[in-house]
């Protein structure tokens, strides 16, 4: 009876704040793509990171950053981060101080609104079961790196099930060698709790990102991509408490 009622406000909560959320998140989601009419995506950064925020604020989530935001004269910098929820991407970029583009799921662009919205801040699409187009994105995206970009990229790939990190896909890690860019290892925790990829319902929360250190290339620039990953990996699941360690390495 406890859990029935519990559910029962947990769908009346969720009932309340979608509309809010949607509403939000249109209205957001106008104004950025009016102003960029007008202003370059890598001049709006405040703008973006303050309707991020504000956003997630409509959805009932009050975001918490811990550690040191990457000062955007050292860029560019690779986000890495542990991907729990549909949450994710708003709260990355609510935390960051510089424009970050992304490298997401080709199904995403054609999303109304959403698409648009991602198209107009450069993302890049990649199609994950053709290795050949995958390489193709991934070739896009380290030219815009060469040019100065910085970038958000899931090395999970989609959003766990479960609450625990899955595995990581080399992508990002080839990336990486290839540009030298500085990887930045972010924790998410509390966005499943919020958003779980099989529930409709949004639960009020708290959502804590946690930056980690910078990993630069003089650090990597000798390991393979498995090695690389790993050691990436090893980081995140310390910064989000998941204890899917994959090997007791040295982490700095």
């Amino acid at each position: 009876m406890r859990n029935f009622l519990k559910n029962i406000s947990s769908s009346i909560i969720a009932i309340v704040i979608w509309p809010f959320a949607l509403i939000t998140f249109v209205i957001s989601a106008g104004t950025y793509l009016f102003a960029s009419l007008f202003i370059s995506p890598k001049r709006l950064n405040r703008l973006a990171r303050f309707l991020c925020r504000f956003i997630l604020l409509s959805a009932g989530q009050i975001i918490k950053v811990e550690g040191e935001i990457p000062d955007s004269r050292n860029g560019p910098h690779l986000y890495l981060f542990n991907h729990q929820s549909m949450l994710d991407q708003f709260l990355v970029a609510g935390a960051v101080k510089e424009y970050i583009s992304a490298v997401g799921g080709d199904f995403q662009f054609s999303w109304p609104i959403w698409g648009r919205l991602i198209k107009r801040l450069g993302a890049i699409p990649i199609v994950r079961e053709n290795l050949e187009k995958a390489i193709y994105s991934l070739t896009l995206a380290e030219d815009e790196i060469r040019k100065g970009t910085s970038f958000l990229i899931s090395p999970e790939g989609t959003r766990t099930l479960t609450g625990k990190m899955g595995e990581f896909k080399k992508g990002p890690f080839h990336l990486s060698l290839n540009t030298g860019i500085t990887i930045i290892p972010i924790g998410i925790m509390g966005a499943y709790n919020s958003k779980k990829r099989n529930d409709w319902r949004l639960y009020l929360g708290i959502v804590t990102v946690k930056i980690g250190m910078p990993v630069k290339k003089e650090y990597y620039q000798k390991m393979s991509v498995e090695e690389l990953r790993d050691d990436v990996r090893n980081r995140i699941a310390l910064l989000c408490d998941d204890d899917s360690i994959i090997a007791d390495d040295n982490i700095k």
